[in-house]
């Protein structure tokens, strides 16, 4: 009897994130686990990121992986120049979307599908039943819930006349395990496990040293930086209201706000109303985040709601200080004063405070940045993710394995 072992590259050996895992042998009836990651939408969010560290990190010996979206958009097309196999399904309403993931799981025979979000729990839950119906192999149905978003009655009720229908759902974060009691969704059995990061993307990451020549900075100025979809639940609108305030204390302070969405208009023309245009800059969405983050002097997250927070997590794994509402699942990786500063949402002044204290006490912040870092090499490293992920996608094949034993 033979298992897989993988080792740790020598140079990081002595890392928890990078110990040896040996795992029971496949069935003898297959060679892999077909697994097929149906994402909600293509577009750019800590969840396609989560799918992009699954891809890029599972087993290939052990997994055959692929990535079915109902939707386009740039995260489809970095997972193509990753050279993942990928297809979309565009502009298909639930009843045809249905249709077309059940023919694509028969057609490559999947043995798992991982639905990321809401509309591909709905969608690939009841597309995996269906081929039960008709008499095909169901593929074992896992679920990621990444979202803290309140949903409507209509939206709880459906989601959980599905829940007993799946096989396993995962939460990234003990608020996530909250909501998903709160919502009364019983009947599948529910793991924790935190989204991790990609160490070898910020080990030694490549600084954007041009931030002060690409945008209005001064060479002088400190860089305060978020990393967010431009959407109502991140926070922006109380970042720009505490920003004067630390603008006033820290004059040369520069705000950098990363990313795209559907508020940047509004939060442009609350920018303009402030009169702090000369202090704040808009980037857009940028491919280089790691090396942007890099280059922050003190990164923030002023969400109003959050599931983990992905991009606190990455500053964290690039020593950076950090300053992050105390909602969702934040205060799971931020210990205040500790790993960063917690403060309260929608609460400018406490905001404000707590960046112009990391802007100005540059010891403490260097000893916050620091415990940050080390807490993420403990804990919150994509290999434990990817890890306590193949486990359960190994569950796919236990009856198989029972049977073959007799």
């Amino acid at each position: 009897m033979t298992a897989t072992l993988r080792m740790p590259p020598l140079t990081l050996s002595a890392d928890p994130c990078f110990e040896p895992v040996v795992r029971l042998p496949l069935p003898a009836s297959r060679d892999r686990i077909r697994v097929v990651e149906l994402l909600a939408t293509g577009t750019s969010g800590g969840a396609q990121e989560h799918v992009f560290n699954i891809v890029s990190r599972l087993d290939r010996s052990r997994y055959d992986v692929s990535v079915l979206s109902l939707g386009n958009g740039a995260a489809i097309r970095r997972l193509e120049r990753a050279h993942i196999d990928v297809c979309v399904l565009d502009d298909l309403d639930d009843a045809a979307a249905i249709q077309a993931v059940a023919a694509h799981l028969a057609s490559v025979k999947a043995d798992v599908v991982h639905n990321h979000m809401y509309r591909a729990e709905v969608v690939g839950t009841q597309a995996a039943w269906a081929l039960a119906a008709a008499g095909k192999h169901r593929p074992y149905i896992v679920g990621t819930v990444h979202s803290s978003r309140i949903r409507s009655d209509e939206d709880r009720e459906l989601l959980r006349q599905l829940t007993p229908k799946m096989d396993h759902l995962i939460s990234v974060s003990r608020a996530i395990e909250r909501k998903l009691d709160e919502e009364g969704r019983v009947g599948a059995p529910i793991s924790l496990i935190y989204n991790g990061v990609d160490l070898t993307r910020y080990s030694e990451p490549d600084i954007c040293g041009t931030l002060h020549s690409e945008y209005p900075i001064s060479p002088d100025s400190p860089i305060v930086g978020v990393v967010a979809r431009l959407e109502p639940e991140k926070g922006h609108p109380t970042l720009l209201e505490a920003w004067p305030a630390v603008i006033a204390a820290v004059p040369k302070a520069h705000l950098l706000i990363v990313g795209e969405g559907s508020q940047r208009e509004a939060l442009e023309a609350q920018v303009k109303a402030l009169g702090i245009g000369k202090s704040v800059t808009f980037t857009g969405r940028r491919d280089d985040v790691p090396a942007v983050t890099a280059a922050l002097d003190v990164a923030v997250l002023p969400s109003y709601r959050e599931a983990q927070g992905l991009s606190i997590l990455e500053a964290m794994a690039l020593s950076r200080p950090v300053v992050a509402s105390a909602v969702g699942g934040i205060p799971e990786m931020i210990e205040h004063g500790r790993t960063g500063l917690l403060v309260p949402p929608r609460e400018p002044a406490a905001l404000a405070a707590a960046i112009v204290r990391l802007l100005t006490d540059h010891p403490y912040a260097d000893t916050l940045a620091k415990a940050a870092q080390n807490l993420v090499h403990d804990r919150f490293c994509v290999e434990l993710m990817v890890r306590a992920i193949e486990t359960i996608y190994d569950e796919s094949v236990t009856e198989e394995r029972r049977l073959a034993a007799g």
